[in-house]
């Protein structure tokens, strides 16, 4: 299958090679142009970790030739350059194809239904709770793969194309998704934001300093009980929503391999296995830029929709925007565009269930 990947850093380069060594045909397309002048001059992607060797992606020029040639197009950059990219490929869309989003942020799905359905088209757009691989850029043309994911779950908009969306994914990525059937599940099912929050917070001054530090081994035991008290705070939501996710441990478990224990446990275990990975070297990480306004703050109001607050997601943005010196409750541009505090929880979701 022709796969256009949207993006050029470590998730959309390991995208690119678990693809090519599947068989499958990747292009990537960076949309400032910048990450891919080394591969469009020559040279190779190069994979280590999870995935070892060398592959040659091709490399798009613009938004309208990486959807012109691709039947599946992957979305595989950071939360805040969705809007962009939604806006910019969405012209070029056909009905005959498919859209992942990886990892699917604050109704980025609906945003793009939106944008179809003013050209009167709709395709399965499958929004993934995790990425597929997780890793580290290291080099122009290189990528860490720590670990690909042996379980991911999914939610395909609008819901009657779901069975091409799943169809689309398994034979891409191999069975390994659970179908959720509903974009709200998917909207509350990402552990990063929370997951980085404590990190981020318990290690703050190692990233202002740049220091290198090992990330899962500082998941000390403090700072895993309010990984788990963050948890208990999205489930709860979720089961005031009718809706059935995964807990952390569950994440963690399938994720990494690692045996069931307590949070901090966990990442511990996952160090010791060499899969507990770097932590970030800079506080302009998006473990803030983007986890805060993309992940704590929509989750803190679905929250505040199902009567059901979020303290710890709520204090955890107002205590970023203080370190930060910005309002990140303002930094969502899908939520803002979408106009989200406008729709009520019954038409939100029909909307997550049907798409525009």
């Amino acid at each position: 299958m022709k796969v256009g990947i949207v993006g050029a850093g470590s998730i959309a380069f390991g995208m690119a090679t678990f693809l090519q060594q599947q068989g499958h045909a990747a292009t990537l397309w960076s949309p400032s142009g910048e990450r891919t002048k080394a591969l469009s001059a020559g040279e190779p992607l190069v994979a280590a970790g999870a995935i070892e060797g060398t592959f040659r992606p091709a490399v798009a020029a613009s938004a309208e030739e990486l959807v012109g040639g691709a039947e599946t197009i992957l979305i595989a950059l950071p939360a805040y350059g969705h809007k962009n990219v939604f806006d910019r490929i969405a012209p070029h869309i056909t009905p005959a194809q498919t859209v992942i989003v990886s990892s699917h942020a604050s109704f980025g799905a609906l945003y793009l239904s939106r944008l179809l359905a003013a050209r009167r088209i709709a395709v399965p757009i499958v929004a993934w709770s995790t990425t597929l691989v997780s890793g580290r850029q290291t080099g122009p043309t290189k990528v860490q793969v720590n670990t690909v994911r042996q379980s991911v779950d999914l939610a395909t908009v609008p819901a009657a194309r779901s069975a091409e969306g799943l169809a689309t994914c398994q034979s891409l990525f191999g069975d390994r998704f659970v179908d959720r059937q509903s974009l709200l599940a998917i909207a509350l099912s990402n552990l990063n934001p929370t997951t980085h929050m404590g990190i981020a917070l318990g290690n703050m001054t190692r990233m202002e300093r740049g220091e290198n530090w090992g990330q899962a081994e500082n998941v000390t035991p403090k700072i895993g009980r309010l990984l788990e008290e963050l948890d208990r705070e999205r489930l709860a939501i979720a089961t005031a929503l009718g809706l059935e996710v995964r807990t952390i441990f569950q994440h963690i478990h399938l994720s990494f391999g690692v045996p069931l224990g307590s949070a901090s446990e966990m990442h511990q275990a996952m160090h010791a296995i060499g899969k507990g990975g770097a932590g970030p070297t800079t506080a302009d990480s998006r473990y803030v830029t983007e986890d805060v306004p993309f992940g704590l703050v929509p989750t803190a109001k679905l929250g505040r929709l199902a009567d059901h607050p979020a303290p710890l997601h709520e204090a955890g943005i107002g205590i970023f925007s203080a370190m930060y010196g910005r309002d990140f409750t303002a930094e969502n541009d899908l939520l803002a565009a979408l106009d989200i505090d406008s729709i009520p929880l019954p038409q939100l979701q029909t909307l997550c269930h049907d798409g525009y």
